[in-house]
């Protein structure tokens, strides 16, 4: 595992579990058996004992190994060995008496630029392991043309159909005013009636006169 990114775990799990002035050390240049160091303190043998387990599931899970874990009988100084990082995780009293700050604390690393790195490296071989899609010359042109064709408006589809459905319906109701099947009667111009009613009339009186 990254020596960032396992600084980083040890970090997060003594917070989780509220350990109190939490420090961290590059120890490279002092000695080559481990490279950072974390100090810690609990109040109670209680809460040393539970920021140990928490340092050691939190690695765990993220596929780091545990080499040993010491002084877990008494509580007051546990020491938890990560190969590449050593933890302390000590009373008050006790961190005070031994002080190994001044042994080992030459070189110490801000514990917000260390989530920072962590999280710039999480990220970084994130983008590495994400696979590539490979696209052919066809399909980049055609994806290409896809994009340089502009979009129609929605709009104007939706007034085209409004237009069509209203003309539909005025053609519908103009044809359900013609009644179909039914006959028509339609009535003799009344000069047509009239004219040979006065014809016969003038013809009989000329008749009784010749006889």
């Amino acid at each position: 595992m990254d020596i960032k990114k396992l600084q980083a775990l040890v970090i997060d799990a003594l917070e989780d579990v509220k350990a109190q002035d939490i420090r961290a050390f590059d120890t490279v240049h002092l000695t080559s058996l481990f490279d950072r160091m974390a100090i810690a303190s609990g109040t109670s043998n209680r809460q040393t004992k539970a920021l140990a387990a928490s340092v050691r599931d939190k690695v765990k899970e993220n596929g780091g190994s545990i080499i040993s874990i010491e002084g877990e009988d008494t509580g007051e100084w546990v020491l938890v060995d990560l190969g590449d990082m050593i933890v302390h995780i000590m009373q008050p009293a006790i961190r005070d008496y031994y002080r190994l700050e001044e042994i080992w604390g030459e070189k110490e690393i801000k514990l917000g630029a260390a989530k920072r790195t962590s999280k710039r490296t999480a990220s970084a071989d994130g983008a590495d392991e994400a696979p590539k899609k490979r696209t052919t010359r066809h399909l980049a042109a055609s994806q290409a043309t896809l994009d340089d064709e502009p979009k129609k408006p929605a709009r104007k589809t939706t007034t085209r159909t409004a237009t069509t459905t209203t003309a539909k319906k005025t053609a519908a109701a103009k044809t359900a005013k013609v009644p179909v099947g039914k006959k028509v009667k339609v009535a003799a111009p009344k000069s047509t009636s009239s004219a040979p009613k006065k014809a016969t009339a003038k013809r009989t009186p000329a008749k009784a006169k010749t006889a």
